[in-house]
């Protein structure tokens, strides 16, 4: 499924809003070429049908195409990144 996320990048956060309900992925820059995801958060309406995991993708898909190394201090993109380690090694930092 296809959601309509938007990135934020003057609130460093990656957004989606559904029929008034709300996801987030935020992140920060703690060093020169380093993006770290530091909370998601989705809307209770909006759980369990996949959004938090298209923010997740979006977001490393910025990253990749940025040339940033990752750290993930938010608990959910640590388990994300770790369950499509294959995918995502190379960006971490």
């Amino acid at each position: 499924m296809s959601f309509p996320i938007e990135h934020q990048a003057q609130d460093q956060e990656f957004t989606v809003n559904i029929d008034s309900h709300q996801g987030e992925l935020a992140y920060s820059f703690p060093t020169e070429g380093v993006i770290d995801f530091t909370h998601t958060f989705v809307d209770k309406a909006l759980r369990g049908q996949g959004v938090a995991d298209a923010l997740a993708r979006q977001a490393l898909d910025f990253a990749r195409e940025q040339k940033l190394h990752v750290r993930t201090s938010c608990e959910f993109m640590e388990k994300f990144v770790q369950a499509h380690h294959a995918e995502y090694q190379d960006l971490l930092a």
